[in-house]
């Protein structure tokens, strides 16, 4: 499963909008004449896009100048449409370069209209797995909707999916081409067939079908008996052309050849000043005056790029919630003298708890250095006290060494209360100075994370846009973009302070107002208290630890790759009968399919055959050129992912690969890990299995993987209550071969090993919602045998389906479901009408428990471990490291002495994490690197 549900992509019919906000709204010209109330009124209904969608791109399409092909095809296209009215003309381009500025994609395509770019994209997006969403108010764009495709006026607060379009029309969307086809349209000047109205238009297609089902037997029509039905069939016939031509002019195009793919359709940041001077122009006071007062006028909130910008990867904004209250008026002061720093550290001591946050040269935590920290003991009164800005010109600064030094002590402080946001971050940087951070009272970010993990990022400033309503000093703002982006000692005081010091008091104001939210539900304030807190500390030291590479190794499985690739490529040369680019799907198509002959599972929007990646896989089962194909891709992948990358992330004092873990990332709560991603190290192919291999332990030390087994489908068992599966592991018995047994009517003992390999898969496979085909594609068998299989296996294990049926229902009635700890997940589209989004809801809502539950799990033995390992009592413990945390298995760095005992007093600790109605089973093995550890 998904961890996070990808945000759908929209598509908005600009010219559609432009028309009817000019038609609809008052008209509305600025002191000097100039008309603005189209302008304004599209800006409005993208601002609403925004707040709707508030984590997808919006593309916003425009018809451009000019004639298109249906000109060609029938010069009297539109012919009766007036000309655009000059006021209207007018407000196109500020239209245009304001929807740029706010940093939205606009497309204008020459030769065709706004409708058949939007078509293309629809259906790209749709071809890529997207759910699309087009904005428009335009009737024809109704043949476009699919499971994944739906439209939305905004100006009427209308959504309209299949079921709507039949609602509105009477037919499906397949057939609504032929329903204009056949009525005409007057506004375009499509022709249609003459005495073919709507309501006849409607008859001919609920009785009879599509336009070539009509043309097919015309005597069809007469026996409908509405009216004039006896004499339509002769209109019918002395129309065939016109009624074609007319079909041909209502299809929007699917295949526009465009420059740019779906997967560069990104909002960019908004271009303030270019606001700026347009709402100047246009007199949009109010606008101009966010501008000035938040930096942005548009209700998605941007990341700060801050210490905290990796926790919001593969994240999305949030829209900005008005505050119930005018905001504080700020206080921040600027520290330079140490009377004025001692008078703040008085207050520090005296104060209960105060939140804190450094300001670094560097997001890699080993590296960083401290530029200077800031702090909040009450909301709008903060200070920055700045240690290291070393621009020309910079004001004499406090000592950082004697800043830090009468810090340790209240920072060390256990019973100090420190709030922070990504604390982890600020840990481990202090540790660089040998402080040790205690006493971490709340974390903004987790508080947010555990509240909803999916309602927004978790980064400040789109906590702060959601929870305060304000909008924070983005770090672009003083810093600067890209290549020439200053670091944050380079920045002068005047912006730097008051960017830190906001920093502080945001973070004291959202622990304000997260934790009374947080502490309505026992069971979150207990997630967060007992959980997602105190490994803050342990996921620090795990990162600090690091882990040992093989540098040797990595170079040489490098170059064993590159020699194995150009034997890949020489092979697949050799199948092809001649040279060609094997990363160039053009090229690839070609051979495969015009000079091969392969069977084309699959086309592209453009229609031509594909070499997509699941097509490949497929035709990979019966041809050996697709094989080679994917061999080299997933070869070529590794090797500049891992084998020649890792080497250039080792840190230069520690000799170690120091990944980032994070915690609010996640939808489930599962760690996510970056620079380097551990948890996307293969295990079960060759090539994966080495490069773990390169992580080796420390001379005399020797690697320790403990992992837990099976652990979803014994939290399923003990879900669900099913006998069948708590018989099972509860004996200890082999539940793959179990449900072999079960699912093919035989005894355990007959069990072959192609029967237990598709037991395993239909025992993951159903509880990551897999449905017939699904699994019939996976074991290569029929769509109905597959079934069967799943029929079989329910009624084996009835308590399984009714798990499934009674957490579906729950979260329809509720909006989210629970782990077993109480964590949360949000299914904001559980209830949606679409029925592509609402499945894929219910398939989150039955897997989301478990693997949630699984997530919760690990981190409770990871702090129960810790403690141990701190403790340091027991002998066994001493000078053990824990260095990596992947997926459901805890690596260690043990001395070699110490590694049989280690595993055997280790293994409590992790299966007694949770008490469920089977045992947690742990098994740990060791060797001289990860992969012998397994």
């Amino acid at each position: 499963m998904n961890d996070t549900a990808q945000a759908p992509l929209i598509l908005v019919d600009g010219s559609s909008y432009l028309y009817r906000a000019f038609h609809a709204l008052p008209p509305l010209t600025t002191s000097k004449g100039q008309p603005s109330g189209a302008i304004k009124g599209v800006v409005n209904m993208l601002k609403s896009l925004l707040k709707e969608y508030p984590q997808s791109p919006v593309v916003v399409v425009f018809d451009a100048k000019g004639k298109t092909f249906r000109d060609d095809m029938y010069a009297e296209y539109k012919a009766n449409r007036p000309p655009m009215p000059d006021d209207l003309r007018s407000q196109i381009a500020p239209l245009h370069q304001t929807i740029k500025a706010i940093g939205m994609p606009l497309l204008c395509i020459e030769g065709v209209e706004a409708d058949d770019v939007i078509g293309t994209l629809a259906h790209q997006g749709e071809a890529e797995g997207l759910e699309v969403v087009i904005s428009t108010g335009d009737k024809d764009m109704a043949q476009l909707v699919t499971e994944k495709i739906t439209l939305v006026n905004t100006m009427t607060d209308t959504v309209m999916d299949i079921p709507g379009v039949k609602d509105k029309f009477g037919i499906g969307p397949e057939l609504i081409i032929d329903y204009l086809a056949l009525m005409g349209d007057k506004v375009d000047n499509i022709p249609g067939v003459p005495g073919v109205g709507e309501k006849t238009a409607l008859a001919l297609l609920q009785g009879i079908g599509g336009l070539d089902a009509i043309y097919a037997d015309l005597d069809q029509i007469a026996p409908l008996g509405f009216r004039g039905s006896k004499t339509l069939g002769k209109k019918m016939a002395d129309n065939q052309e016109m009624a074609y031509l007319s079909y041909q002019l209502a299809t929007i195009k699917l295949d526009v050849e465009l420059d740019i793919a779906v997967s560069e359709l990104v909002m960019q940041s908004e271009d303030v000043e270019q606001l700026k001077e347009l709402f100047a122009e246009l007199e949009f006071k109010t606008w101009l005056n966010d501008l000035n007062r938040k930096g942005t006028v548009m209700p998605a909130a941007k990341a700060k790029s801050g210490a905290d910008s990796a926790e919001a990867e593969d994240s999305d904004s949030v829209e900005a919630v008005e505050p119930a209250e005018p905001e504080i008026p700020v206080e921040y002061d600027i520290v330079l003298t140490e009377e004025a720093f001692n008078s703040w550290l008085e207050q520090l001591t005296a104060a209960k708890e105060f939140a804190f946050d450094t300001e670094t040269t560097s997001l890699d935590y080993m590296q960083a250095e401290i530029v200077g920290v800031s702090f909040a003991i009450e909301a709008g009164n903060a200070a920055y006290v700045p240690v290291a800005h070393d621009y020309m010109g910079a004001p004499e600064q406090l000592d950082r060494d004697w800043v830090l030094a009468q810090l340790k002590p209240l920072l060390e402080d256990p019973a100090k209360g420190k709030i922070g946001q990504h604390l982890k971050y600020d840990i481990n940087v202090l540790a660089n100075y040998g402080i040790e951070l205690q006493g971490v009272a709340s974390d903004t970010m987790l508080a947010s994370y555990v509240l909803n993990s999916t309602a927004t990022r978790h980064d400040m400033d789109s906590l702060s846009s959601k929870y305060l309503g304000h909008t924070t000093i983005c770090f672009e703002e003083i810093a600067g973009k890209g290549a020439k982006q200053l670091t944050f000692n380079q920045i002068e005081m005047e912006q730097a302070a008051p960017y830190a010091a906001e920093d502080a008091d945001i973070t004291l104001k959202l622990n304000q107002n997260l934790i009374p939210q947080v502490s309505e539900h026992d069971s979150l304030k207990k997630l967060l208290d007992e959980i997602e807190l105190p490994l803050v500390p342990v996921l620090s030291r795990i990162e600090r630890n690091g882990a040992r590479v093989d540098v040797n190794k990595l170079g040489a499985q490098s170059q064993q790759m590159a020699e194995r690739l150009v034997e890949l490529e020489r092979d697949a040369f050799e199948l092809a009968g001649k040279e060609f680019n094997l990363s160039s799907t053009k090229q690839l198509g070609e051979i495969l399919y015009d000079q091969m002959q392969l069977p084309v599972l699959k086309k592209t929007p453009k229609g031509k055959p594909s070499t997509a990646e699941a097509v490949l896989q497929e035709l990979a089962l019966d041809y050996p050129l697709p094989k080679l194909i994917m061999e080299h891709r997933s070869l070529s992948k590794l090797k500049s992912t891992y084998t020649d990358k890792l080497p250039q992330m080792i840190n230069p004092k520690t000799g170690r690969i120091h990944t980032s873990y994070h915690q609010a990332v996640t939808a489930t709560g599962r760690l996510s890990s970056s620079d380097p991603n551990l948890q996307n190290i293969p295990i079960r192919t060759e090539e994966g299995r080495r490069i773990r291999q390169a992580f080796v332990a420390e001379e005399g030390f020797s690697i320790v993987a403990a992992d837990y087994s099976q652990i979803e489908l014994r939290i399923m068992a003990h879900l669900s209550g099913d006998k069948g599966l708590l018989e099972a592991f509860q004996n200890d018995q082999d539940v793959h071969r179990a449900t072999a047994a079960e699912v093919f009517g035989c005894s355990p003992e007959d069990v072959t090993a192609d029967q237990r390999r598709s037991a395993k898969a239909i025992n993951f496979g159903l509880i990551y919602g897999m449905s017939a085909f699904g699994l019939a594609k996976q074991l290569h068998i029929e769509r109905k045998q597959a079934q069967i299989y799943i029929e079989r296996y329910f009624e084996r294990y009835p308590g399984v389906s009714r798990y499934m049926d009674t957490i579906r229902d729950s979260a329809k009635e509720q909006g989210y479901v629970e782990t077993l700890f109480g964590r949360r997940l949000y299914l904001p589209e559980i209830n949606a009408r679409n029925g592509a989004m609402r499945k894929a809801a219910e398939r989150t809502a039955i897997n989301a428990p478990m693997q949630g539950t699984a997530a919760d799990i690990i981190k409770r033995a990871m702090i129960a471990v810790d403690q141990w390992l701190q403790a340091g009592e027991d002998d066994v413990c001493k000078n053990v490291r824990m260095i990596m945390q992947v997926h459901d298995e805890l690596v260690f760095e043990v001395p070699n002495e110490q590694v049989e005992t280690f595993k055997a007093a280790l293994k409590p600790y992790m299966e007694n994490a949770a008490e469920l109605d089977v045992p947690l089973l742990v098994e740990a093995d060791s060797g001289e690197n990860w992969d012998q550890a397994h």
